[in-house]
């Protein structure tokens, strides 16, 4: 007899600064590509991944890819609003964007779903020679966070993230309840798939 299997839909927010690599992260887990230099997202933008736990169990991501720039902080909770998880990213080469990362942490805890499930990622790896930054792992168990060091050039960790956050989910209890689902509509869309000038550093890593 086969079983039928179950797949599990949840809506995630990237935030983080501008040019920390958020648009190239989503990139290579969604498409498993990289651009060398990419353009700012203007909004949002909106990409969907599954993921397979086992033979049974399929997560679904719904993506939301929040622009960095600080002119468009104000749409960020149009876009966490309802969201079941998020990843917050920060270049590990530049101190600025962990402070920036760590505002989102608090924003998001104060202001989003209670039982939001929340990554921290360290991103750019491959730029090891110039980090800034050491490893935070211990910020993130303190914050409760799940917390990976990536690189979107080279792929590292950037699967394994997006696994840890679905298997973090409550599969069942969210499933079960319709708000889990819950998305922006169409009407909430703002400036979906259209880019800005180029990033500060020009680098998407």
């Amino acid at each position: 007899m086969t079983t039928q299997g179950k797949t599990y839909q949840f809506k995630l927010v990237l935030l983080g600064e501008s040019a920390v690599g958020k648009s190239s992260l989503v990139t290579r887990f969604v498409k498993d590509h990289f651009d060398e230099y990419r353009e700012s997202t203007i909004g949002a933008a909106f990409l969907a991944q599954t993921i397979s736990l086992d033979d049974n169990t399929t997560v679904k991501f719904e993506i939301w890819d929040t622009a960095g720039q600080e002119r468009y902080k104000s749409l960020a909770p149009m876009y966490y609003r309802g969201a079941n998880c998020a990843v917050i990213v920060y270049d590990i080469t530049q101190t600025s964007s962990l402070d920036k990362a760590k505002s989102w942490v608090d924003e998001l805890q104060r202001q989003a779903d209670p039982d939001i499930v929340i990554a921290l990622a360290g991103n750019k790896t491959d730029l090891e020679a110039r980090r800034a930054i050491d490893t935070k792992a211990k910020y993130a168990d303190e914050a409760g966070l799940l917390f990976f060091e990536t690189s979107a050039k080279t792929a590292h960790n950037v699967t394994e993230l997006f696994t840890a956050i679905a298997k973090r989910m409550p599969l069942e209890q969210l499933a079960n309840n319709p708000r889990s689902r819950r998305g922006l509509n169409t009407r909430d869309q703002v400036d979906l798939d259209r880019t800005n000038g180029p990033a500060s550093d020009g680098c998407a890593c």
